[in-house]
């Protein structure tokens, strides 16, 4: 029995020595090659400039012009009348116009007048006080009824109200060209010249031109004036300082203009008991305007001073004025009988 047992126990031995070396006689797997990256690219080293770059300053930055040159103004807190008349300008509206059939007009022409606010008469158009509704100049009143988009401006490109112009437009024609400005740093080193909006003098603008037609109504048998546009004017200058003369900044339509002259006082320094408005001495044409041009013997449709015989002599020109003045006021006289 024990040599039965250890002959079981050597063949299983010797079993387990055979499959060891049939196991080690059988070929290894071969491990995968893992790929390696590629190494990355150089990276190129910059070179560093000790040297510090110079400071750059900006230019100052243009204003924005939202607005019309019209002097800012605070309203008074308190009553700066004696008398109550803030209703009274409030409540004032011109008289509506007289109609006037086409049939009955047998006489109409349109005639062009120059105001100059130099002239005594004319004064009160250069009139500088500020009160709550704003600056007194007639052309601030304009302006400001134009900011206010109570009233259309119309480009000066013809006088018939052909071209509205925006608020920034009529801004360009008030204010004289941009000025170049030399700028410096607070060290006095200078940075370089740089546009600057001049200022603008409201009291250089003494000149205007107004459009009117004479109609004479056979039906009332009256010799009717209708105003029909107000152009401020401008001497313009060139850069090289050369003068090329007077020109409309723009027009406005003056019967949408009345309601607005209505709420402003007229200057007066002698009678203080009859107050005017301004469209009171528009309608009672009392103010003083040389005739400039009109339809009266006039075919090429040119101004007076450009006639022949008339362009080189200003006192003509005032002469040829005053005639047409007579021609119209004779014309009116004629119709009568006495």
């Amino acid at each position: 029995m024990y040599r039965h047992s250890l002959k079981l126990l050597l063949l299983l031995l010797s079993f387990i020595a055979f499959t060891n070396c049939v196991e080690a006689q059988k070929p290894k797997p071969k491990k995968k090659a893992v790929q390696k990256a590629p190494p990355p690219p150089p990276v190129a080293t910059a070179v560093v400039d000790t040297v510090k770059p110079a400071v750059v300053i900006a230019p100052p930055p243009v204003p924005k012009i939202d607005s019309l040159p019209i002097p800012k103004l605070k309203k008074s807190l308190r009553p700066d009348n004696g008398a109550d008349t803030d209703m009274g300008i409030k409540e004032r509206f011109p008289l509506p116009y007289e109609h006037i059939r086409a049939d009955d007009a047998i006489y109409r022409h349109k005639i062009w007048r120059e105001i100059d606010a130099r002239e005594k008469v004319n004064l009160p158009f250069m009139y500088t006080a500020d009160e709550d509704n704003g600056n007194q100049r007639f052309l601030s009143i304009l302006m400001k009824a134009i900011q206010d988009t109570l009233v259309s401006a119309f480009d000066a490109i013809d006088d018939r109200f052909t071209t509205p112009m925006t608020i920034s437009q009529v801004d360009r024609k008030i204010r004289d060209a941009p000025e170049m400005v030399e700028k410096f740093d607070s060290l006095g080193v200078s940075i370089g010249k740089f546009e600057q909006q001049r200022e603008v003098n409201l009291d250089s603008f003494y000149k205007f031109r107004i459009k009117e037609e004479v109609i004479f109504d056979k039906e009332s048998s009256r010799l009717f004036w209708r105003i029909l546009g107000i152009a401020p004017l401008k001497r313009v200058i060139t850069t090289t300082g050369v003068d090329l003369g007077e020109s409309e900044m723009f027009w406005v339509y003056y019967p949408d203009l009345r309601p607005i002259l209505s709420k402003y006082d007229v200057y007066n320094g002698k009678n203080f008991g009859a107050r005017m408005s301004w469209e009171d001495l528009f309608e009672s044409r009392m103010f003083s305007g040389r005739i400039t041009k009109t339809t009266i013997d006039n075919p090429f449709d040119i101004p007076i001073k450009l006639q022949k015989g008339l362009s080189d002599n200003s006192v003509f020109q005032l002469l040829e004025g005053e005639r047409l003045k007579e021609k119209i006021f004779t014309y009116e006289q004629d119709l009568w009988k006495y």
